[in-house]
């Protein structure tokens, strides 16, 4: 019943910027961490970027200071601001949350992902 759905990707030049969204649905309760995962072709999945639901974030050092993580608790969102993509960054993207229903039970979700694309 809970889903969490990804929008923004698309294809940029280098040095362009894209803001990734996922938006959380269903039965919430709540939500502890939001996080960004990546995955490119013949590579592990990496973490790319989390944040608790206090806004304290985390970063890979491949992205820090390039990428920014937000979250808008009222409307159970996380937001991923690319700024300075480098073809390297171009892979699909994951939403990821640990999430409380009402029921209180509780697990971790994935969305489908979106792909991001750099390249000239």
């Amino acid at each position: 019943q809970v889903q969490l759905v990804e929008s923004g990707g698309g294809l940029v030049q280098p040095g362009g910027s894209l803001r990734l969204s996922c938006a959380a649905s269903g039965p919430i309760f709540a939500i502890a961490t939001m996080s960004w995962y990546r995955q490119a072709p013949g590579k592990e999945r990496e973490l790319v970027a989390d944040i608790t639901r206090a806004s304290s974030t985390n970063y890979a050092e491949s992205v820090k200071g390039r990428f920014t993580i937000s979250r808008d608790n009222a409307e159970n969102t996380v937001y991923l601001q690319m700024n300075s993509l480098k073809p390297e960054d171009t892979a699909i993207y994951y939403c990821n949350a640990y999430i409380v229903s009402y029921s209180y039970s509780a697990g971790d979700y994935w969305g489908q992902g979106t792909q991001v694309t750099v390249s000239s």
